[in-house]
């Protein structure tokens, strides 16, 4: 029986650069100008990250530098959030 493990993606808006960014992880988005413009881009990446695709072979390397091959399915999607500390909800 396979089980089904739902990863949550968490997009968090913060100061970045002199302006504002997402960041997801360790990983930032480009600098926007405003809260609101890095708000609303965020929305918008954690909305597309959900759509599902097609299934589809993929390789990747890890943290070690070996890689690895395996499918993807195309509706085995995350969900996702925006956590937004200046303006929790």
């Amino acid at each position: 029986m396979t089980e089904n493990i739902v990863t949550t993606v968490k997009y968090e808006i913060v100061e970045h650069d002199g302006g504002w960014a997402y960041k997801v992880g360790n990983t930032f988005s480009e600098t926007f100008p405003s809260h609101a413009d890095a708000l609303a881009a965020a929305k918008i990446a954690a909305g597309e990250q959900r759509v599902a695709g097609r299934t589809e072979g993929i390789e990747y390397e890890d943290t070690t530098g070996e890689w690895h091959g395996e499918v993807s399915q195309g509706d085995d999607r995350p969900q996702t959030e925006v956590s937004d500390s200046k303006n929790p909800d």
